[in-house]
């Protein structure tokens, strides 16, 4: 295999797109291998902050998200019990602060626009409805497997790239430890989308709204022009492994279990929790850290290699970075890429180990209760906007 053999990359999702148009910036050729027979409206709501909107603008996809991208006005933070404020964290300057703006959008919106740039390459093929089945690598190369239309199909390539999602099969080969599984973080986020017609007109205005209580929060932004309200109650819960391995998004909960868990909250978040009766479930599940994201012609990207609890909202914006350094990595060693997947992965892995940590601890912190909640609510209503915004500077800014 040479350079001029495609990369072969396992899920189109965010991720594996996102891998294909890096590839494509620097003449790369990659093949996509997704298992969805066709790219579906589900998911929900999105926080793209300057650090993935900078890459998506560099790949031309950020314009394509203008008609469907909100770009809040704030963050505002409040206390559940009351709905006091907190914290409003001014995002109006983003773009001269960080150098990109902040948005919010529809996971499908943000896939479209992926998909739209992708197909626009002559560097880039997707097969869909194909499902990886396995794969071998060595010195020369690639080979794997897919199942498509009941039939064992194989290619080959250059290099691997696993975009597999949380139960990645490339990474459960690479990496054959037992103890590597998914583990239920004792968290579930429940999501729905509200027409905004249906919602009062403060619940409309352009910004992120973080709600803090005992055990739980809740976000809710407009998506869509402000056509629609994007909302997700995170709790901690007693799930038990119902639908272990099947796709969460179709996933329905109980709206009821919902009205009863925040019950002691203010009137404002109960109707706002009250004015959807079709919620998605996701248990938020996590898996211990790698060594390394990749081995041989080899390499793990997004969720495969470091699944973000979603406290920080950088999923999606780590998976565009790791695409954007995968590609840096190639071009700088073009025929050989078990160095440059090294090299990739030495680059990638602590920011990303970092910024994995401080989402689990984000989430602590948000879930508080008596007097350590009484403690950061005094922080934060001491620390002012800019001292707030300071501390996003090492994710945002780089």
């Amino acid at each position: 295999m040479t350079s001029h053999d495609p990369i072969v990359i396992a899920g189109g999702g965010v991720g594996g797109l996102s891998a294909a148009l890096a590839l494509a910036g620097i003449g790369r050729a990659s093949l996509v291998i997704e298992r969805a027979p066709a790219f579906r409206e589900v998911g929900a709501g999105l926080q793209l902050a300057p650090n993935a909107c900078r890459i998506l603008r560099n790949w031309g996809a950020l314009e394509l998200l203008t008609g469907a991208a909100v770009a809040p006005e704030m963050v505002r933070i409040r206390r559940g019990v009351d709905g006091a404020d907190l914290a409003k964290l001014q995002l109006k300057n983003a773009e001269q602060r960080w150098g990109a703006p902040y948005v919010n959008v529809h996971r499908a919106d943000l896939l479209s626009a992926l998909l739209e740039q992708a197909r626009k390459s002559e560097l880039i093929e997707i097969r869909s409805g194909s499902a990886l089945t396995g794969f071998i690598e060595d010195e020369r190369g690639v080979a794997v497997t897919y199942r498509c239309d009941g039939e064992i199909r194989r290619a080959a390539g250059s290099a691997l790239i696993g975009a597999d999602g949380l139960r990645s099969l490339v990474r459960s080969r690479l990496h054959g430890d037992a103890n590597d599984k998914p583990v239920y973080t004792g968290h579930t986020a429940w999501r729905t989308v509200i027409p905004a017609d249906d919602l009062p007109e403060p619940m409309r205005r352009p910004a992120s709204n973080l709600w803090l209580g005992e055990r739980a929060h809740l976000v809710h932004y407009p998506l869509r022009a402000g056509k629609v309200i994007n909302v997700v109650a995170l709790v901690e819960d007693s799930w038990r492994g119902e639908g272990e391995g099947a796709d969460f998004w179709d996933n329905h909960g109980d709206s009821k279990f919902l009205l009863n868990r925040f019950k002691n909250w203010t009137r404002e978040a109960l109707d706002l929790i009250g004015a959807s009766e079709s919620w998605l479930r996701w248990p938020m599940f996590d898996r211990p850290p790698l060594e390394s994201f990749s081995r041989g012609r080899a390499a793990l990207l997004g969720d495969a290699a470091h699944p973000m609890l979603p406290y920080l909202a950088q999923g999606a914006a780590q998976a565009i970075e790791d695409a954007q350094a995968l590609a840096t990595a190639l071009a700088a060693r073009p025929d050989d890429a078990a160095a440059a997947l090294a090299d990739y992965s030495a680059a990638r892995k602590t920011r990303a180990s970092r910024i994995q940590q401080a989402s689990r601890k984000q989430g602590e912190i948000y879930h508080l209760s008596g007097f350590k909640a009484f403690a950061r609510d005094m922080v934060l209503r001491a620390s002012g906007s800019n001292r707030l915004l300071a501390r996003q500077d090492w994710i945002y800014s780089i």
